[in-house]
């Protein structure tokens, strides 16, 4: 399934201007990663993705039609949240929040028929039988994370739209669950959004990275052209924020003194990263910067390459 968003904003009550006219596909095989800092609006167009929230203006479709039927439609595209504890039932087994899954969307109908099946989601996501009579609280975060994309899973969808899925577990399994996703991608042919503030992590996992900030997206292309050769300065700061043990650390805190993310309710009338931004010239702050392709598949909106 490729799911596209359309030229979609969202507008929230009280003049919020949380996405701005923002254009995104994702195909089948292949994982995109969306990175920015929190407030850029990576988790409000996730949210319209996964019908959440309607647009305010633009489209999503899915197989290039418009969505019709929000139950038909969430059979193909779920969304993982941030924090998988949250998003479980505690006073239910995984057994139940699976085959419970299972009984709605796949019409699988008897009690050994589902276990089965259960059985057969968990070991995709490499957990063994056992922990169908397991309830949250006896997970480890990691595993709840499993049980959750097992979850998404079981209503047969080819789209996960995954929301920061590692901020909350520990550093030593992020590696696993970011190995896992890649593995489903594979087998499946999975369409995966990676939503992320870490870039070094969309470096890993992602067949091609975008870029948010303040609400737009700024920059888009292959992961390593992105990370190799950034053309937007906000991708560079990015870059220049991901860990580095041979960076000085008072180099470090200049480059982070560029100011604060713009106002969603009053935002620039021009680049909105023109406040912050080293290189702005007069033209940032009148109006939206063009955007400049290159051979690379890379693109920017930005006004040092127009």
């Amino acid at each position: 399934m490729t799911l596209e968003a359309l030229h979609v904003s969202k507008h929230f009550p009280g003049g919020v201007r949380a996405v701005e006219d923002v254009s995104l596909v994702l195909s089948p095989g292949r994982i995109v990663g969306l990175v920015g800092e929190s407030g850029s609006g990576k988790t409000t167009l996730a949210r319209m993705l996964a019908m959440f929230h309607a647009p305010t203006e633009g489209e999503i479709r899915l197989n290039g039609r418009p969505v019709r039927d929000a139950r038909d439609y969430h059979k193909h595209v779920q969304l993982i949240f941030q924090d998988p504890f949250s998003s479980l039932n505690g006073l239910r087994t995984v057994g139940y929040t699976i085959g419970r899954a299972l009984r709605i969307h796949s019409g699988l109908r008897g009690r050994k028929a589902i276990e089965e099946a259960t059985a057969d989601l968990l070991a995709q996501v490499n957990l063994a039988p056992e922990y169908m009579a397991k309830l949250p609280h006896e997970l480890s975060g990691g595993q709840r994370q499993r049980v959750v994309i097992a979850r998404a899973l079981a209503v047969g969808s080819s789209v996960l739209l995954a929301d920061e899925p590692i901020s909350m577990l520990d550093v030593s399994i992020r590696l696993d669950v970011l190995n896992l996703l890649a593995e489903l991608r594979d087998r499946r042919g999975l369409s995966i959004l990676y939503i992320t503030h870490d870039i070094a992590s969309a470096r890993y996992l992602c067949d091609e990275i975008c870029v948010m900030y303040g609400g737009r997206m700024v920059e888009s292309g292959p992961a390593e052209e992105v990370i190799q050769r950034p053309r937007h300065p906000y991708t560079q700061l990015l870059l220049d924020c991901a860990p580095d043990p041979s960076r000085d650390l008072g180099v470090l805190k200049e480059e982070l003194s560029y100011g604060e993310p713009p106002s969603l309710t009053d935002p620039p009338p021009g680049c909105r990263f023109e406040p912050r931004c080293p290189h702005a010239r007069p033209a940032c702050a009148r109006e939206q910067p063009p955007r400049a392709e290159f051979p690379t598949g890379q693109w920017t909106d930005c006004w040092l390459h127009a």
